[in-house]
């Protein structure tokens, strides 16, 4: 995977504050999101780099193995591993020789260490794990209505995922050894996928939970009545009881967004009663009013 330079990709230099790379990734994340570039392949590429950039700049522990090691910086703990293990057996070395101890004896040591490479061959590599991958996948909430199957295409090359019911916006899933690939016949980085959920509905959403407003007649909430709703899963009628008042809320047991990874179980939807007061009315209507005015409900 070829080196990016994440202080350029956020326009910042290397001795930038956590406030400087803040203010940058949100920045260029307004500037490249792809709900104000759509069908830009150019701009969700960089709004991707953008994310990733800030994933890493803005982590202190990352931005440090970053800054010392590169493009190798996924693999700080490995090197830093083997530059420990090389040590000690140097020292380990210079010990056992010190007291006359054979070279047969170092050897074995060696070789319980690093699995029977020498330290001494030439030849000798460390391998190391893949580069993890980071991608973000745009769906819509009716997308999600269903478990479905879609195939990514990262890094040139696709993926068949399978993407559960219910999944939650900003929620991140990893898919095992779909990363970079390792060194010397290292292991497989993973693939981390953020799911971004753009609600295109006119319902709010919490969970598997969905909430409405839903303004009725203020005849009908005095008086009661019949009124319909939508749903996700069709138009249902309610039954509003005489004087119910503004503001009250009504519960659909399982008429909302499926829950995440529990096959057949369903968040509820939740109905809030409002209601316009009259402004324009002409005589009639306002004999009536002061008719119930006068007898002091």
């Amino acid at each position: 995977m070829d080196f990016i330079d994440y202080y350029k990709v956020l326009g910042v230099a290397k001795k930038a504050t956590e406030a400087d790379i803040k203010k940058a990734y949100r920045k260029l994340a307004r500037k490249y999101h792809p709900d104000l570039n759509p069908n830009d392949t150019g701009a969700e590429k960089k709004f991707k780099q953008i994310n990733e950039a800030n994933e890493v700049l803005s982590d202190p522990e990352k931005r440090k193995k970053y800054d010392e090691y590169g493009k190798d910086w996924q693999h700080a703990d490995e090197i830093e591993k083997q530059k420990k293990a090389r040590k000690q057996a140097r020292d380990y070395a210079g010990y056992t020789y010190s007291r006359g101890q054979s070279t047969s004896d170092f050897s074995d040591f060696f070789e319980n260490m690093f699995g029977g490479n020498d330290f001494r061959s030439p030849h000798r590599t460390a391998r190391f794990r893949g580069q993890d991958y980071n991608a973000q996948l745009q769906l819509n909430l009716t997308d999600i209505l269903n478990t479905h199957k879609q195939t990514l295409t990262v890094n040139n090359k696709n993926i068949r995922i399978t993407i559960p019911a219910g999944v939650e916006d900003g929620q991140t899933i990893k898919i095992s050894g779909h990363g970079g690939p390792g060194v010397n016949n290292g292991p497989s980085g993973d693939l981390y996928l953020t799911f971004n959920i753009h609600n295109n509905t006119a319902f709010g959403r919490e969970n598997a939970h969905l909430y409405k407003s839903q303004e009725i007649p203020l005849t009908t909430a005095v008086l009661g009545g019949e009124i319909t709703i939508a749903t996700l899963s069709g138009k249902v009628k309610l039954k509003v009881k005489p004087g119910t008042a503004i503001g009250t809320k009504v519960k659909l047991k399982g008429k909302g967004l499926p829950k995440y990874k529990k096959e057949g179980q369903f968040g509820d939807f939740f109905v809030t009663y409002t209601t316009k007061i009259p402004t324009k009315l002409n005589s009639r209507q306002k004999e009536l009013f002061q008719q119930l005015q006068e007898t002091k409900l």
